[in-house]
């Protein structure tokens, strides 16, 4: 029996849509629709698959606007962020197409002649992509795998499956071919699972938590398959006690709320030179006071909600009311993942 996935808007905890997961039945009928489809394209001449993926890119870039607001709607990103979102899929489109034609092997002299080497595609590439960006990562390993001659299955995060849906329709009306990238929505350990196992699928690139990535990485090991990790991170903001505190404080909280702080690159702390310490956070909680949080269709607002309840208590857990907090802020009333 086929499961499904209620999509919901962070902002308004709406229904948005409600996706079919991917079975894993259903994985292996799209690993073998790719692999049929993926020696066609890796048959093309270069130029002719550059062209499908710029056509791609202008499928993007003519429908950015629609993009960007499904990402407001699914992930709760403000609009600005989402507009990025959709531009950097088309960015990378092109980037990629710039590549195809380069992808030549190499001539290396050895005593008595010379060795050649050859690119090829690897075959079926399996992306995992995340909740947080979910455009652009996605974009990031199917962009590089489809101009390299590669059939690409994605599988989004059950709570953002929206976008990535809608860049596989118009990859299709842009002409790529049918079967070459697929998007498969469905939970990690049952659709993304099947993926990582299964053996025609031979590069798997993961972005998300640590935890998960050793696992998808002990799963490739089996098989030997190619693997591409993108984990976890911390990032501190360091402010010397000759920096400009001014401009250190007013661009300080960006760092750390944009996206809501779901980012493996927002910075967790900031380290403060301590004869400066006390002056550096006089101006800092100003600044982060100003941060204008709210409705993420809003183009003034600058920080939108979380994306789901488990995380809105995640991060409500780590302050309790029993510690020196410098400044508390508010958040919109009502039901949704503030």
């Amino acid at each position: 029996m086929t499961e499904h996935h209620q999509v919901l808007n962070p902002a308004t905890e709406e229904v948005v849509a409600t996706v079919a997961a991917t079975t894993p039945e259903g994985v292996d009928t799209a690993v073998a629709a790719a692999a049929k489809a993926q020696q066609g394209w890796a048959a093309l001449a270069p130029a002719d698959r550059a062209r499908g993926l710029r056509r791609f890119a202008a499928e993007v870039d003519a429908h950015a606007e629609e993009l960007a607001a499904l990402e407001v709607r699914e992930a709760g990103h403000t609009l600005g962020n989402a507009r990025w979102e959709a531009g950097n899929v088309r960015d990378l489109l092109d980037y990629a197409a710039g590549g195809v034609e380069r992808l030549s092997g190499r001539q290396i002299p050895v005593a008595g002649g010379i060795d050649l080497t050859f690119h090829e595609p690897i075959g079926v590439v399996g992306v995992i992509a995340p909740w947080n960006f979910p455009m652009p990562i996605a974009a990031w390993g199917t962009a590089p795998a489809l101009a390299a001659g590669n059939a690409v299955l994605l599988k989004p995060a059950e709570t953002t499956p929206l976008t990535a849906l809608r860049l596989a329709e118009l990859a299709l009306s842009a002409g790529l071919p049918e079967g070459l990238f697929q998007v498969l929505p469905g939970a990690g350990p049952v659709t993304g699972t099947r993926l990582v196992e299964h053996p025609d699928v031979r590069k798997i690139v993961f972005t998300g938590s640590t935890a998960v990535g050793k696992r998808i990485m002990e799963q490739c090991a089996r098989q030997v398959k190619r693997v591409t990790l993108e984990l976890g991170g911390k990032s501190p903001n360091i402010v010397f006690a000759d920096a400009d505190l001014e401009k250190a404080a007013a661009a300080a909280p960006m760092a750390f709320l944009d996206n809501a702080g779901q980012d493996c690159c927002a910075r967790t702390r900031i380290l403060v030179q301590r004869e400066v310490y006390e002056r550096f956070l006089e101006l800092l909680v100003p600044a982060v006071e100003a941060v204008r949080v709210g409705d993420p269709s809003d183009p003034a607002t600058e920080m939108g909600p979380l994306i789901s309840a488990v995380q809105r208590d995640r991060v409500r857990s780590l302050v309790t009311d029993d510690l020196p907090v410098a400044a508390r802020g508010s958040a919109p009333e009502g039901p949704r993942f503030w």
